[in-house]
C-alpha cells in the first residue's frame, strides 16, 4: 500500500489563493506570491494533510491551464528557486507535493504554437497541435486551422501521438522530480488525453518514484478505463461529489448509499481495486456552502466524505464553510485570495470538527482503506460500517431536524462516539444511542483518540516515543520488553511489537494505543 492510499489531500488553486494579477504581462517582474503557503503549514498539519494539491504553477497567459512553459514558474507566483524552497518547507514537514499536469493543451503564447504563427507551413512544429491544417482560417485569425479543447481556442490542443510532444512533456516531467522532488500529477482534462501517453507515463514516473502517484481528471464514464495497473492511480470521483451534497438537499440518503455501494460495495462495488480522489467542492464548481441548503449539514457532509471509500480532500477555504459560486459564466468567485486570520472569523465550529476528523481518520485505519458494508438506511439517517481485518468502525448520520433513537447488532462492546467521547449503551449484543438532529457520529471501541495524551501531559523525553529494548508495566500489571516498532503492510500504521517477560509470548499493538492511556491511566509505564 502506497502513502497515497492512506492520505488527506488539500487544494489549492495558486494564481486565486495568491491574488495575483488576472493577466501575465510577460515582463521581467516576479513577485513571490505563493510563498505566502508557508505560514499555512501549521494550519496544514492541524488538519493531518498529507500532500498539497496545487492547481497550475507553470507559466501561462491568463489562468494557468494555458501553459506557455512547461519547466518555470509562473512569474505571478515566484520563480524556480522560491518554488523550490517551498517544495523543501513542505517535504521537512512531511507534506508531499502533486502538481497539476496540464498536458492536452497549451496556451496561444506556447513557443512552438508561436513559431508556427511566423513561419507558417515551414515551422518544423507542425505536427505537434491536434488536427492542425493550412485549409483554412482559425476563429482567432490565423491563417490555418487548429483544434480548440472544447472549443476554446484559446487553448489548443497537443498531439500526443507525436512522440516528439510526449519526449518533451516527458522531459518537463523529469525535471519536477528531479530538480522538486515531487510527489505526483493530477492530469487535467484526463478523458481528452491518449491512453498510450498514459501508459507511457506511468511506466516513467513510477520508475523514477515507485510510489508517485498519477490522478486523472475524469467528470463521465468507467473509471476503470482510466484508473488501472497500466495507467493512473486514481481518477476524480464526479459520481459520488454531487451524491454527497445532494443527498442531505433532498434528505434522501438512498441516493449516496446507492453510489457508493455501486463503487465499493463489499458485494462486488465496480471500483473496489481504485482509491477514488472524494471531494465535495474544487476550482470548477461551486463552494459546498454554496451547494447546501441548510448549513447545519456541513459537518455531516465532510464526515461522509472522510469515512466513505477514498481519498478525502479539502478545497482551501472550505474548512472554514466560505460561500462561492459561479457568476457570469466566471470562476472567480471559486478561486479567491485568503487570509488564515480573515478565515478564522468564519466557520471555526466546522474547522474543528474537520480538524478532529484528520485525527480520527488516522487513528483508525479501517475508516482509511476498510471495507464498506451498510446496515440501516432511511431517508434521513444512515448508519455504516467499515472493517480492516478484526477493527469495526461505525458511522452514524441523521440529517433531520428531530432527535432518532439509532439501535444496531454488534458483537463489539463498550461502544463509544469518538466525536464527543459520549459512550453507547451496549446489551446483549445490541447498541443503542439517541442521536441529535443534524449529527454524527463515528462509533469505535477503543476511543483512541480522546485518550491519547495531551502534548502538557507528556514528559518531554517521552511523548509518543518507544525505546526498543526497554521494559514496560502494562496498567493491569504485567512487564513486557519491547522488540521493535514495525509498520503495517496494508495500512501503514505503526505497530509496537513486545515480548511477555512472564511467558515469552509476542504481542503487536498500535503505537497509538501502546502511548495512549486505558480511561485515566497510561496503558504502559516504562520501568
Amino acid at each position: 500500500m502506497n502513502w497515497y492510499d492512506n492520505a488527506i489531500i488539500y487544494h489549492i488553486y495558486p494564481l486565486g489563493f495568491c491574488g495575483a494579477p488576472r493577466f501575465n504581462d510577460g515582463s521581467d517582474d516576479v513577485s513571490y506570491r505563493l510563498d505566502k503557503i508557508l505560514d499555512w503549514i501549521p494550519h496544514l498539519k492541524e488538519m493531518n494533510v498529507d500532500a498539497v494539491y496545487l492547481g497550475p504553477v507553470f507559466e501561462s497567459v491568463e489562468h494557468g491551464y494555458d501553459t506557455i512553459d512547461y519547466k518555470r514558474i509562473d512569474r505571478r507566483l515566484g520563480d524556480n528557486n522560491s518554488f523550490r524552497f517551498i517544495c523543501d518547507r513542505l517535504h521537512e514537514n512531511g507534506i508531499r507535493i502533486i502538481l497539476d499536469g496540464v498536458f492536452n493543451h497549451v496556451g496561444r503564447k506556447f513557443p512552438q504554437f508561436v513559431d508556427i504563427q511566423e513561419k507558417g507551413e515551414a515551422s518544423p512544429y507542425c505536427g505537434w497541435f491536434q488536427n492542425l491544417n493550412f485549409g483554412g482560417p482559425s476563429p482567432c485569425g490565423d491563417p490555418f486551422w487548429y483544434e480548440g479543447w472544447n472549443g476554446h481556442y484559446n487553448l489548443v490542443k497537443l498531439n500526443l501521438q507525436n512522440p516528439e510532444v510526449c519526449d518533451y512533456l516527458m522531459d518537463a516531467v523529469n525535471y519536477w522530480i528531479e530538480s522538486f522532488d515531487i510527489d505526483g500529477i493530477r492530469f487535467d482534462a484526463a478523458d481528452c488525453i491518449d491512453f498510450d501517453f498514459f501508459k507511457r507515463i506511468r511506466s516513467f514516473c513510477k520508475g523514477k518514484k515507485s510510489d508517485f502517484w498519477l490522478v486523472g481528471e475524469i467528470i463521465h464514464g468507467d473509471y476503470n478505463r482510466w484508473a488501472n495497473p497500466e495507467m493512473l492511480d486514481s481518477v476524480t470521483n464526479y459520481e459520488c461529489y454531487k451524491g454527497l451534497w445532494s443527498s442531505h438537499n433532498d434528505k434522501n440518503y438512498f441516493e449516496i448509499d446507492y453510489s457508493i455501494n455501486r463503487q465499493s460495495g463489499a458485494n462486488g462495488g465496480i471500483y473496489r481495486n481504485i482509491d477514488l480522489y472524494n471531494f465535495v467542492d474544487n476550482h470548477d464548481v461551486n463552494r459546498l456552502a454554496s451547494t447546501l441548503h441548510n448549513h447545519a449539514h456541513l459537518p455531516l457532509v465532510y464526515t461522509l466524505m472522510y469515512t466513505m471509500p477514498g481519498i478525502p480532500s479539502i478545497y482551501y477555504g472550505s474548512e472554514y464553510g466560505i460561500e462561492g459560486g459561479k457568476e457570469n459564466n466566471s470562476d472567480d468567485n471559486l478561486r479567491p485570495c485568503l487570509h488564515l486570520q480573515d478565515m478564522e472569523r468564519e466557520n471555526v465550529s466546522l474547522y474543528k470538527h474537520i480538524v478532529k476528523l484528520g485525527r480520527i481518520y488516522r487513528a483508525y485505519p479501517a475508516l482509511r482503506t476498510g471495507s464498506y458494508e451498510r446496515i440501516m438506511i432511511t431517508n434521513q439517517q444512515l448508519l455504516f460500517k467499515k472493517v480492516l481485518g478484526e477493527q469495526t468502525v461505525y458511522v452514524a448520520l441523521n440529517l433531520a431536524d428531530y432527535e432518532f433513537d439509532l439501535s444496531f447488532g454488534t458483537h463489539l462492546s463498550g461502544l463509544v462516539d469518538v466525536f464527543t467521547a459520549t459512550p453507547l449503551q451496549v446489551e446483549n449484543g445490541n447498541a443503542s444511542v439517541r442521536m441529535r438532529p443534524y449529527s454524527a457520529m463515528i462509533i469505535v471501541a477503543d476511543d483512541i483518540v480522546n485518550n491519547e495524551p495531551k502534548d502538557e501531559e507528556i514528559p518531554e523525553d517521552r511523548e509518543t516515543e518507544v525505546e526498543i529494548g526497554a521494559k514496560y508495566r502494562h496498567f493491569k500489571g504485567n512487564e513486557y520488553e519491547i522488540v521493535t516498532v514495525a509498520r503495517h503492510s496494508e495500512t501503514m500504521e505503526e505497530l509496537v511489537i513486545y515480548r511477555s517477560l512472564k511467558d515469552g509470548s509476542v504481542w503487536a499493538r498500535p503505537k497509538s494505543m501502546f502511548v495512549g492511556k486505558a480511561g485515566e491511566v497510561r496503558r504502559f509505564t516504562k520501568l
